[in-house]
């Protein structure tokens, strides 16, 4: 005999731009929006019985509507009145999560000034959130950043590791150092504003990246994360992964030429996987 023992439910990949008008300035969201429902479920997967089920096609509705009545500034914000939205009108649902990706729009620079309705869709990194909250009123809310692609060409080496009789790989000095962050944090309590928090952290680790005599990139990771908890009073934990995307300094002595850490081979697999949770003391 078999047992459900957990279920959940929603639609994924619901894209969203919504355009506010202050005046002449325009501001720009793009959001791709997942919902998923837990609750009272057994049925429909036990015998077919659908009486208890939204429809997804529903909870895509419901993100547009919302979205158009939401005065929500931050992913942080509108992913809690879209949780409250559904509690509120679904006795089967015993917990909704919420999950919002954001793309980094920048406004343009003219003449020197920003433009007050133009904007240049700015990197592949993305801005991220992920909010639960049950009806019983326990809440989760975690946010972070995709694929923040950086990269560094001096100050970072790898020295003194463990060579064995597999071991190929030159020590190096003074290397390419490039990577791309995916951070998670979780706050220690209120937030004020989620916007100007997240660009904190994210200017934090930027910053520390940048100007960090990196002898690792263990060090590099732990360094960003430890320096964003000291920056940011609202951080209580953070959670960084730092695949190190090799560039290889290519070999030209065969076309009788020097290469002084000036011509690399970018490869993309394999890479190094660095991973940490960094927490307060």
């Amino acid at each position: 005999m078999a047992i459900l023992q957990e279920n959940k439910y929603g639609k994924s990949g619901v894209r969203l731009v919504k355009v506010t008008r202050n005046g002449d300035v325009h501001t720009v969201r793009e959001w791709t929006v997942r919902v998923l429902l837990e609750g009272d479920f057994q049925t429909a997967h036990t015998v077919g019985d659908n009486s208890k089920i939204l429809p997804t096609d529903t909870m895509k509705n419901t993100v547009y509507s919302r979205a158009k009545e939401s005065n929500a500034t931050s992913m942080e914000e509108f992913a809690a009145e879209l949780i409250d939205f559904l509690l509120g009108r679904n006795a089967q649902v015993s917990a909704v999560e919420v999950h919002i990706e954001q793309v980094m729009w920048k406004r343009l620079t003219v003449d020197g000034e920003l433009h007050p309705h133009s904007f240049m869709r700015g990197s592949d990194e993305l801005q991220t959130t992920t909010v639960r909250r049950a009806k019983s009123g326990e809440t989760s809310l975690v946010s972070g950043l995709h694929n923040m692609i950086v990269l560094k060409t001096t100050k970072s080496s790898f020295e003194g590791y463990i060579k064995d009789d597999l071991t190929t790989l030159k020590e190096a000095a003074d290397r390419l150092f490039e990577t791309s962050v995916t951070a998670s944090w979780l706050y220690a309590g209120d937030v004020a504003n989620y916007n100007v928090t997240r660009t904190s952290i994210r200017e934090s680790m930027l910053k520390t990246f940048a100007t960090h005599d990196s002898k690792s990139v263990q060090q590099t990771l732990f360094a960003m994360a430890e320096d964003a908890l000291a920056a940011v009073p609202e951080l209580l934990e953070m959670t960084l992964t730092m695949p190190n995307i090799h560039n290889i300094l290519v070999d030209l002595k065969s076309f009788a030429q020097e290469n002084a850490n000036e011509i690399f081979m970018p490869i993309s697999d394999p890479s190094g996987y660095i991973h940490a949770r960094v927490t307060r003391n």
